[in-house]
């Protein structure tokens, strides 16, 4: 079953010893509070889906959105997403900052499904505060790292702000003082040469976009990865010609977790729902999952895949 561990939640000053414990934390698979020049974010290594499950448990997040990734530089970030001209000239401009792009996955990207929620393009950063830099580099791993503050609260800008609502839910803060900017970034999803603004923030840039088309901003999903397949929920057992993801000890054509963690179950959630659109029965059961925390999370995006 989901485990709700209470943490002690250590406050510690930015430096080589903080940058050094938060980078042990992440690698170990945790999810820890650290400053970027926006707001805080909640960073975990963004290839590792059970530590990315980690943020949704931590902030008590409604639904699985997408979530911006952390990259220490260009380099990385081609080795996650594919660039056009247009979106290569928006990074040598704005890069390291306060800007968002949403951008196709390259084909064998290492990022975990959990944090695209199933799609086909990913939103990516390079920030410029130093201590999510450092952080970065010394973990070694992309970040997916949201606003560090429990679902539907104001966005932090201080350690203090962070440990108002995540206090007993995280491990770690590591405070690096007030954040410099204080307003979320902007985004821009680029398709080709075309530039779209998703959400509007620090880098203005109203005379090169073109507002309108679907929204894929982090918090502002109107979809997610959808099987193109029927969908039946709470099922116990397969009917003859559906694909059955399974849930606990039950016999089933492949298992969110055999042991019943939800933890493990959102990681695996898109990976699954991928597996059964690519299955040759064509229809989809999925077993009951319990209500509560990640399950909340996890039932409401089957809703919105059923629907």
């Amino acid at each position: 079953m989901e485990t709700n561990t209470a943490f002690r939640t250590e406050i510690c000053p930015y430096g080589k010893a903080g940058v050094e414990a938060a980078a042990a934390l992440i690698r170990a698979g945790q999810c820890v509070a650290v400053p970027t020049e926006t707001v805080y974010g909640l960073a975990a290594d963004a290839t590792n889906g059970e530590a990315v499950a980690r943020i949704y448990a931590a902030k008590g997040r409604p639904s699985f959105n997408p979530l911006i990734v952390h990259v220490p530089d260009l380099e990385t970030a081609q080795s996650i997403a594919q660039f056009s001209n247009a979106a290569r000239d928006l990074a040598s401009r704005y890069w390291p900052g306060p800007l968002t792009l949403v951008l196709p996955l390259q084909p064998n990207h290492p990022i975990a499904p959990i944090v695209t929620a199933g799609l086909s393009t990913i939103a990516l950063r390079m920030p410029a505060h130093p201590a999510m830099q450092d952080v970065i580099r010394a973990s070694g791993k992309p970040l997916a790292a949201p606003s560090a503050n429990a679902s539907g609260t104001i966005s932090p800008t201080s350690a203090a702000h962070v440990a108002r609502t995540l206090e007993g839910r995280i491990p770690m803060i590591l405070d690096g003082g007030s954040t410099p900017v204080g307003l979320e970034s902007t985004i821009i999803a680029v398709d080709g040469d075309h530039l779209r603004l998703l959400r509007p923030g620090p880098i203005d840039l109203a005379l090169e976009l073109k507002r309108g088309g679907r929204i894929e901003a982090p918090g502002q999903m109107e979809s997610h990865y959808a099987p193109a397949k029927p969908l039946r929920l709470n099922a116990k057992s397969a009917e003859a010609d559906e694909w059955l993801i399974g849930f606990g000890q039950m016999a089933c054509d492949a298992n969110l977790s055999e042991s019943a963690d939800l933890v493990e179950a959102a990681a695996r959630l898109f990976a699954c729902l991928h597996e059964a659109d690519m299955a040759p029965k064509p229809r989809i059961a999925i077993a009951p999952l319990p209500l509560g925390g990640l399950g909340d999370a996890i039932q409401d995006r089957l809703a919105r895949a059923a629907a």
